[in-house]
């Protein structure tokens, strides 16, 4: 089978891009003859999204704040304001939705092409790749441009286009289908692609779906759909006996002991144990300590160090660029440079899609909502032994008692639910994850507005607010979809 390189754009252009000419002039004979497994592994290792959601979520999310001063940068101000961005530049919500359909449309060349082929068994692994990169990029487009997954509600609002076919038509009508469809076909690709994995063979595993990475993906969805033992099936999967000791970012050990310019880069290294898959991403992310929308004293304070329901604030790497700027300073930018003599380039960022720390709390979450209490404490515990500086297990242990006191309330379950939350919001501060957790369990988000004389007044996302769904491309309603409401 032959497809035309770059062809796998020409369905963000059917649904997302305004300048879409440059691809299809492209000289027809630019070709790549998939006839072998080989190179159909190829194909598959570019299925993935080249941009991330990092500004949009994190800058959507509570770990920001209005400093008062600071650069102003419009798409921040938008993105802080719950705004929506009219751009298809990097950070922006059309740009990300962009990069998943290109991700996806390249999982679809390869799924036609195995049907097509006669590539044998050895290419199972990469026809379960594929299928599991698909329900990502949809995953992904699903949670963040449809209303949130409602477990054991109505799910019948408008959801995204599933697209399981590549594309042959430069404008293609499309159906949003529902949130309850794209869920469904997203866990037929995922439970379908899982198996096919075992025995893979990848240069760099953890820039593939492996089968640990693609276990701990399963862990994210389930936990959107409700289904805990299943979140706990999975994240048990990806490691031996489900045991994650010495497998967490080792931020109160070996992290404690480099310099800062060595934790951000062993921080996304895929030789790492707690890295189960890494996305290589064009970003400039990492410039935007200094705006004045971002982490600022409050955040920094009260937040990535506040005391916890373990009794201690956890250990970070938090660093000011002058008050009241603040980062994490887990972020290492790398420049890909394209032309030496004139030093340009593109700006990178290798983005931990999947962690082990991740893993860990979506399971500890799990048993809290089935009721085995003690499984969830001794998963909190685990994490906060990482965390904590110093840690002592008598006086930094975490218990349903201190839970309760900490958050107070009397719920056993919500108050470790709660505790899970607040461990992943200062665990993964500045990586975009708290969003998800918000729209999960709906909670509001209030961000604080200080005007130019100085005066406080504040803005609220409510649970039912229709901004809390990002606006899908204009440019989609060549292809029959209609926008999100405002």
């Amino acid at each position: 089978m032959k497809i035309k390189n770059l062809l796998y754009v020409l369905l963000a252009c059917s649904v997302g891009l305004s300048s879409c000419s440059k691809f299809l002039d492209k000289n027809p004979d630019m070709r790549a003859e998939i006839n072998s497994v080989e190179n159909l592994k190829r194909l598959v290792a570019s299925a993935y999204p080249s941009a991330n959601h990092l500004l949009m979520t994190e800058v959507y999310s509570d770990n920001v704040e209005d400093k008062g001063v600071g650069s102003l940068e419009q798409m921040i101000t938008n993105f802080y304001n719950w705004q929506d961005i009219n751009d298809n530049g990097t950070n922006t919500p059309t740009d990300y939705w962009n990069k998943c359909y290109e991700a996806i449309s390249v999982a679809n060349h390869a799924l036609k092409a195995i049907e097509e082929g006669n590539f044998g068994e050895d290419v199972l692994p990469y026809k379960g790749e594929a299928l599991v990169a698909r329900a990502y990029a949809h995953f992904m487009l699903v949670t963040l441009y449809s209303q949130a997954y409602q477990i054991g509600g109505d799910n019948s609002s408008p959801g995204v286009p599933y697209v399981t076919e590549p594309e042959n038509v430069v404008i293609k009508q499309y159906e949003r289908g529902t949130v309850a469809s794209v869920y469904e076909n997203i866990r037929k690709d995922l439970e379908e692609g899982l198996p096919l994995l075992k025995g893979g063979k990848w240069e760099v595993p953890k820039y593939h779906f492996t089968p640990e990475s693609a276990n701990a993906f399963a862990a994210r969805f389930y936990l959107f759909t409700g289904q805990w033992q299943k979140v706990v099936d999975h994240a048990n999967a990806i490691f031996a006996g489900g045991n994650f000791a010495g497998k967490l970012r080792p931020y109160n050990t070996t992290f404690k002991t480099l310099g800062f310019n060595e934790v951000n880069i062993v921080y996304t290294k895929a030789d790492q144990p707690y890295n189960l898959m890494l996305s290589e991403t064009y970003s400039t992310y990492q410039r935007f300590s200094s705006v004045r929308h971002g982490m600022g004293v409050n955040v920094f304070q009260k937040v990535l160090n506040g005391i916890t329901a373990a009794g201690q604030q956890f250990y970070n790497f938090g660093l000011s660029y002058g008050t009241p700027h603040y980062t994490t300073y887990v972020w290492k930018e790398f420049f890909y440079i394209t032309d030496a003599a004139a030093n340009t380039g593109f700006p990178m960022l290798m983005v931990p899609t999947f962690t082990s720390d991740e893993a860990l709390m979506n399971r500890a979450e799990a048993y809290a909502q089935l009721g085995q209490n003690a499984k969830a404490i001794a998963d909190l515990n685990l994490l906060a032994s990482n965390r904590i500086d110093r840690y002592n297990p008598t006086a930094h242990e975490v218990t349903l008692a201190k839970a309760q006191a900490h958050f107070e309330v009397t719920d056993p379950k919500k108050a470790l639910i709660n505790t899970v939350l607040e461990f992943k919001r200062v665990v993964f501060m500045q990586e975009g994850m708290r969003w998800f957790d918000i729209i999960r369990h709906r909670l509001p988000v209030k961000h604080i507005v200080i005007d130019d004389q100085g005066n406080e007044s504040f803005i609220e996302l409510g649970p039912d607010d229709k901004r809390r769904v990002f606006q899908i491309p204009q440019e989609t309603k060549l292809s029959g979809l209609e926008q999100n409401p405002r």
